[in-house]
């Protein structure tokens, strides 16, 4: 039996193992797929993760660089993840000392800075773009507001492709009866994540820096490659900020909480320019994962 060392860390409760990429892994898939299952997979606060992190680290370069993979539960390969980014850079910089990290995802490089009150990630522009997104309409349409199976999506594209509805109350909806079809519909022929917006109300000096608008948004995020809710989107929170600007239902570029139910994240999202995410991130243990012939 062929075993590896895995670390479990989870950002604002969105959990992932991470694990050297020269680990023996010959079937990153199956290694997904057995140990982030929500009823056997590895324990810890909870059973399962949202994935693997199969990290790459360059401690020579300037800024510390690391490869990012993440391998979902379904054993497919994820473009980038909020998240996942915030863990990987919290990794690499308790291997290094380091508190500046360049993570390179299939999404592009994406710049890190770990700090004691949290993790800041560089998380892109987003898109609206049909070809960015990708959307099965054509090219200089964005989908804004529009009816898809049942839900009235603005789909934007934070790395992953999300389809973001805004709503009264996320609490009120049965996300698992009305993600999947949205999740699924011929217009995302990529698929699409599904996030649910509730804009709510703070105090005036709740979002530090932002105090010309003291608003907030609750956030649930159905993820493709899960297959199901997660307890916190990093890229979904980013698109729920970048969505409410585009429709017209938020004027700011300072910082926006959003508040998944795994805890709160700090978006900004500049009228031109990347996007920042903001939040904690624990490390829960390290352990020994078997893996799968």
């Amino acid at each position: 039996m062929t075993t590896v060392t895995a670390e479990k860390y989870h950002g604002t409760e969105n959990d992932f193992l991470v694990v050297a990429a020269d680990a023996p892994v010959a079937d990153r898939a199956a290694f997904a797929r057995t140990h982030c299952d929500r009823e056997t997979g590895v324990g810890g606060e909870r059973t399962g993760a949202d994935g693997v992190l199969f990290l790459d680290l360059d401690p020579t370069a300037s800024p510390v660089r690391v490869t990012m993979t993440l391998v979902q539960p379904d054993g497919s390969v994820a473009e980038m993840c909020g998240n996942g980014a915030r863990v990987t850079a919290t990794w690499a910089a308790r291997e290094t000392g380091a508190s500046e990290v360049v993570i390179g995802t299939p999404a592009g490089d994406r710049h890190a800075v770990v700090q004691g009150e949290g993790v800041t990630v560089e998380m892109g522009q987003p898109s609206f773009d049909p070809a960015d997104v990708p959307l099965a309409r054509d090219a200089g349409e964005p989908l804004l507001d529009t009816p898809v199976e049942g839900l009235s999506v603005t789909a934007v594209n934070t790395g992953v492709p999300h389809a973001v509805a805004f709503v009264d109350d996320v609490d009120a909806v049965d996300l698992s009866t009305v993600a999947p079809p949205v999740r699924h519909a011929a217009v995302f022929p990529e698929g699409a994540n599904v996030t649910l917006a509730s804009r709510v109300a703070v105090d005036d000096d709740a979002v530090e820096g932002a105090p010309g608008d003291p608003t907030a948004y609750r956030q649930r995020t159905y993820e493709r490659g899960v297959e199901g809710e997660t307890l916190a989107c990093g890229t979904g929170g980013v698109a729920v900020v970048a969505a409410a600007k585009r429709t017209g239902r938020l004027d700011t570029e300072g910082p926006v909480r959003v508040s998944p139910p795994g805890g709160d994240l700090v978006i900004v999202v500049p009228n031109d320019g990347p996007a920042t995410l903001t939040g904690p991130v624990e490390r829960e243990f390290a352990t020994d994962l078997e893996v799968p012939a």
